[in-house]
């Protein structure tokens, strides 16, 4: 067998997936940012649930919905988000041909004290600084991807990498 502290010791060494429950940092006064791939209704429900009892400040989430996918479930994340998190904030998540006014306002439906940032770089940025002791921020929906997808073109963007720079320009 082996001892115990060898295996924390190895458990410590482990990778995280990258996307799922990623760690991308805090902010100086600690506040986690973590970014996730939950883009189901399920998925974002059992997310928000993993991380409250981790939170003692506010729990913040910022997630949108693809467009062209199953519209059905723009309301119940909606509804799970506002239920599950203090601090709601809809955003755009690969609109593809939709308008991704008419998908955030699917959204919006079920989470009426929801914030609406479409542009999710500027979602990111906004919400990582307001960040105090205790929060935690959830970003949610596209976990590894490395693309935004508006029409037919996929823009470069990254949650981590947004995030990342975003935590760099916050001192609190």
């Amino acid at each position: 067998g082996m001892e115990p502290e060898q295996v924390v010791d190895g458990l410590m060494k482990l990778k995280p997936v990258k996307g799922r429950l990623e760690l991308v940092g805090k902010t100086e006064a600690g506040a986690g940012v973590f970014v996730d791939y939950a883009h189901t209704p399920d998925g974002l429900d059992v997310l928000l649930r993993a991380v409250r009892p981790h939170t003692a400040g506010r729990l913040k989430v910022i997630f949108g919905c693809g467009g062209d996918r199953d519209a059905k479930k723009r309301p119940l994340m909606g509804e799970i988000a506002a239920r599950q998190a203090d601090d709601v904030i809809v955003t755009d998540d690969n609109p593809r041909s939709e308008d991704p006014d008419q998908i955030r306002h699917a959204i919006l439906e079920a989470a009426p004290d929801a914030r609406e940032i479409g542009d999710r770089g500027e979602a990111i940025r906004t919400v990582i600084a307001e960040l105090q002791k205790g929060d935690t921020l959830v970003i949610a929906g596209k976990g590894h991807e490395t693309g935004q997808v508006i029409g037919a073109d996929v823009i470069p963007f990254s949650d981590q990498e947004t995030a990342l720079d975003a935590l760099k320009g916050v001192a609190g």
